[in-house]
């Protein structure tokens, strides 16, 4: 588990094929590994990926990545700057939300633009999501956004389209903390809906289920 509070931005340096996926090789700079072991669960952009090698010296750790979670996730093929997040332990504060760190859809940029002029001002994100995670989006609900979890502001449903719209503001502590700040329209992202919000859903949906066809 991860809480969507970004630990520091690291850096995909190297992409080596390796079996079906890929082998990548992950600068940390200001995230510390030294108490981090083989096997460890690391969120990067988001995805859970499991720590298969360690360099403490230059700082560099190694993630397998296979050719399903490739196909489901955004930038993590290739080499640049990446938001890291260590798991979740049980004395840790939860200061963003219950994260899973399994991507459940790619977004897509479509508006990112300052709100005033001025320098320190917030930014507006507007993300147009897979039409089937929009059941999960709510005003002032949670979203993970390239393992950053932030606060919907508004939803847009638009009818006849095959994705939802989601407005979120996103504070200047956000922009330079995480990879945020580098997004330009048309950049896809990883988006995780609310984990509370999925096991609402299936509830909901097992009721409807039961009292349709009730058990005998």
């Amino acid at each position: 588990m991860f809480t969507g509070i970004v630990s520091a931005i690291g850096n995909i340096t190297e992409v080596c094929p390796f079996g079906d996926g890929y082998r990548l090789s992950i600068d940390a700079n200001q995230f510390d590994l030294i108490d981090v072991v083989l096997g460890d669960s690391i969120a990067i952009n988001g995805a859970c990926m499991t720590v298969v090698d360690i360099d403490l010296v230059n700082t560099v750790f190694k993630i397998d990545i296979s050719a399903e979670s490739i196909s489901k996730t955004a930038g993590l093929s290739k080499t640049g700057p990446v938001n890291l997040e260590k798991a979740l332990r049980l004395q840790d504060r939860l200061g963003g939300h219950l994260v899973s760190g399994h991507v459940d859809g790619i977004g897509h940029i479509h508006q990112f633009s300052p709100v005033t002029s001025d320098l320190d001002s917030s930014w507006h994100l507007v993300i147009r999501a897979p039409i089937t995670l929009a059941k999960y989006f709510a005003y002032k609900g949670s979203v993970v956004v390239n393992g950053a979890s932030l606060t919907i502001n508004q939803v847009d449903d638009i009818s006849g389209k095959d994705d939802c719209r989601i407005h979120i503001n996103i504070i200047p502590h956000t922009l330079q903390c995480t990879t945020l700040a580098e997004l330009k329209i048309g950049d896809s992202v990883n988006l995780e809906v609310d984990l509370i919000a999925r096991y609402v859903e299936r509830m909901l949906s097992y009721q409807v289920l039961q009292s349709t066809n009730p058990i005998p």
